[in-house]
Protein backbone atom coordinates (compact mmCIF):
# COMPACT_ATOMS: atom_id res chain seq x y z
CA UNK A 1 0.00 0.00 0.00
CA UNK A 2 2.77 2.43 0.91
CA UNK A 3 4.67 1.58 -2.25
CA UNK A 4 1.58 2.33 -4.35
CA UNK A 5 1.13 5.75 -2.73
CA UNK A 6 4.79 6.63 -3.23
CA UNK A 7 4.62 5.62 -6.90
CA UNK A 8 1.40 7.63 -7.32
CA UNK A 9 2.95 10.76 -5.77
CA UNK A 10 6.05 10.36 -7.94
CA UNK A 11 3.86 10.12 -11.04
CA UNK A 12 1.90 13.22 -9.99
CA UNK A 13 5.14 15.12 -9.32
CA UNK A 14 6.55 14.05 -12.68
CA UNK A 15 3.37 15.16 -14.48
CA UNK A 16 3.42 18.51 -12.68
CA UNK A 17 7.07 19.11 -13.60
CA UNK A 18 6.34 18.14 -17.21
CA UNK A 19 3.44 20.61 -17.37
CA UNK A 20 5.56 23.37 -15.83
CA UNK A 21 8.30 22.68 -18.39
CA UNK A 22 5.82 22.79 -21.27
CA UNK A 23 4.43 26.08 -19.95
CA UNK A 24 7.94 27.53 -19.80
CA UNK A 25 8.63 26.41 -23.37
CA UNK A 26 5.36 27.98 -24.52
CA UNK A 27 6.24 31.29 -22.84
CA UNK A 28 9.67 31.22 -24.50
CA UNK A 29 8.17 30.56 -27.96
CA UNK A 30 5.56 33.29 -27.56
CA UNK A 31 8.12 35.85 -26.40
CA UNK A 32 10.39 34.98 -29.33
CA UNK A 33 7.50 35.33 -31.79
CA UNK A 34 6.58 38.67 -30.20
CA UNK A 35 10.19 39.92 -30.54
CA UNK A 36 10.37 38.86 -34.20
CA UNK A 37 7.03 40.59 -34.86
CA UNK A 38 8.39 43.80 -33.33
CA UNK A 39 11.52 43.58 -35.50
CA UNK A 40 9.33 43.01 -38.56
CA UNK A 41 7.14 46.04 -37.81
CA UNK A 42 10.17 48.25 -37.16
CA UNK A 43 11.73 47.15 -40.46
CA UNK A 44 8.49 47.89 -42.34
CA UNK A 45 8.20 51.33 -40.73
CA UNK A 46 11.78 52.15 -41.70
CA UNK A 47 11.17 50.85 -45.21
CA UNK A 48 13.93 48.27 -45.06
CA UNK A 49 13.59 44.59 -45.98
CA UNK A 50 13.34 42.09 -43.14
CA UNK A 51 15.27 38.91 -43.82
CA UNK A 52 18.51 37.03 -43.41
CA UNK A 53 20.08 38.24 -46.66
CA UNK A 54 19.39 41.90 -45.93
CA UNK A 55 20.78 41.58 -42.41
CA UNK A 56 23.84 39.64 -43.62
CA UNK A 57 24.69 42.13 -46.37
CA UNK A 58 24.23 45.04 -43.98
CA UNK A 59 26.53 43.49 -41.36
CA UNK A 60 29.19 42.40 -43.88
CA UNK A 61 29.28 45.79 -45.55
CA UNK A 62 29.81 47.57 -42.24
CA UNK A 63 33.13 45.90 -41.41
CA UNK A 64 36.15 45.20 -43.64
CA UNK A 65 37.22 41.90 -42.08
CA UNK A 66 39.49 40.60 -39.34
CA UNK A 67 42.78 40.72 -41.26
CA UNK A 68 42.08 43.37 -43.88
CA UNK A 69 42.27 47.11 -43.69
CA UNK A 70 39.52 49.27 -45.14
CA UNK A 71 41.60 49.96 -48.27
CA UNK A 72 43.15 46.54 -48.88
CA UNK A 73 44.43 46.16 -52.47
CA UNK A 74 43.00 42.66 -52.88
CA UNK A 75 39.71 43.14 -51.08
CA UNK A 76 37.03 40.74 -52.24
CA UNK A 77 33.48 41.78 -52.83
CA UNK A 78 31.04 40.48 -50.21
CA UNK A 79 28.69 37.81 -51.50
CA UNK A 80 24.96 38.19 -51.27
CA UNK A 81 24.37 34.60 -50.24
CA UNK A 82 24.51 33.23 -46.74
CA UNK A 83 26.78 30.20 -46.52
CA UNK A 84 25.91 27.33 -44.21
CA UNK A 85 29.01 25.87 -42.57
CA UNK A 86 29.15 22.48 -40.89
CA UNK A 87 31.54 22.20 -37.95
CA UNK A 88 33.07 18.87 -37.04
CA UNK A 89 34.91 17.85 -33.92
CA UNK A 90 38.57 16.91 -34.45
CA UNK A 91 39.93 14.17 -32.20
Amino acid sequence: MTNTLIRFFRAVLFAALALIGMAMALVFMLSTAFAVAILYVVAKVRGKPFGVRAYWSQRQGARPGPFQSATAPFATQPRGDVIDVEAREIR
